[in-house]
């Protein structure tokens, strides 16, 4: 059944993978022409190979408040919960832009903070622009990094409320996660190292 969770599918954050979408959007998802005639029956593999063509990132648009095409794939995706192998893959491929951010959104909301840090702060090196689908309809700029950045810092993302995230310096006290450096430290100390082995080479 096309409004299902796959049966070998595991709780996440306590609850049925798609329930993490709230129950009036899923209904408003399942009611939209692009579900019925692009998301019934997908596999993990068909849900990529529409990320691919996907075009914005967004929630619901218009006077109607109708879903994107990118949360009705949200969604499947929650029903199919692919295997975090395959989730790692797609956030580390950097060919399509818009199946990245998919990966990002479905990587906040399944997985627990240490591993939404310590996987998604590295997009912060990606600038590439997004086309993002504004509540009024019209299309907005954004970039991948502050999509990204949006995923950690917010609460309520594309017409969906996040999984509560444990704040990082939390997380850092605790010894889980080492103090983030930034994308300009990080260049520095690239750079400090390469020129200490060129010193020492010479």
């Amino acid at each position: 059944m096309a409004n299902r969770t796959v049966a070998t599918a595991q709780s996440v954050h306590g609850t049925n993978p798609q329930y993490l979408i709230e129950k009036a959007y899923r209904q408003r998802i399942y009611d939209s022409l692009y579900w019925k005639e692009h998301c019934f029956g997908l596999t993990v593999t068909g849900v990529m190979e529409k990320a691919v063509e996907l075009n914005s990132v967004g929630g619901c648009y218009g006077a109607h408040h109708r879903p994107t095409e990118f949360m009705c794939l949200m969604l499947k995706l929650l029903q199919l919960q692919p295997d975090r192998q395959m989730v790692d893959a797609l956030l580390d491929q950097t060919d399509f832009k818009y199946l990245r951010a998919l990966a990002a959104l479905y990587f906040r909301l399944t997985q627990p903070p240490k591993d939404v840090y310590s996987r998604l702060e590295p997009l912060y090196r990606d600038y590439r622009k997004l086309r993002m689908r504004s509540s009024d309809g019209p299309f907005e700029l954004t970039y991948m990094d502050e999509f990204v950045d949006t995923l950690l810092r917010e609460s309520f993302v594309c017409y969906i409320t996040l999984p509560l995230l444990t704040k990082r310096i939390a997380l850092e006290d605790a010894g889980a996660l080492a103090p983030r450096l930034s994308p300009l430290d990080e260049d520095y100390k690239s750079s400090s190292s390469s020129s200490s082995n060129a010193s020492d080479s010479e």
